[in-house]
């Protein structure tokens, strides 16, 4: 059975991408190559990791071609969910849509990643 599991991200520019999921609180832990401008980084926070990679790592790797648009949706629970959208706000992050209360009882508001993919950022029941 598996025992370790993270979503891997593919961009055209990594180190954009990882300073976005540095925004949200992520941390990096591993980077190839180790010095100049990485082609994977590996992210984490106490309780969540993602990569991101090149996006030629697709093509060399699998033959597989990256598309425009939106290529995932990825949500991130946040502590605060006013303050991190104001934050991202200030750092020029588009928001997509401010916070609403959803009907399942999450307050939820999404931002584009630097590529224009959305990032739910999401604020458990009680804590919105």
């Amino acid at each position: 059975m598996a025992t370790r599991a993270f979503p891997v991200v593919y961009a055209w520019d990594v180190e954009r991408m990882a300073r976005f999921w540095e925004l949200l609180g992520f941390e990096r832990h591993y980077q190839l190559p180790p010095d100049g401008e990485p082609g994977y980084v590996g992210l984490r926070t106490a309780s969540a990791e993602l990569a991101v990679t090149h996006a030629n790592w697709a093509a060399e790797r699998y033959g597989l071609t990256m598309v425009e648009g939106p290529r995932f949706e990825m949500y991130v629970y946040v502590d605060d969910l006013d303050i991190a959208v104001q934050r991202l706000r200030t750092k020029r992050i588009r928001v997509l849509r401010d916070p609403e209360v959803m009907p399942w009882g999450e307050t939820i508001a999404t931002v584009a990643d630097p590529e224009g993919n959305p990032v739910v950022l999401c604020a458990q029941r009680g804590n919105e």
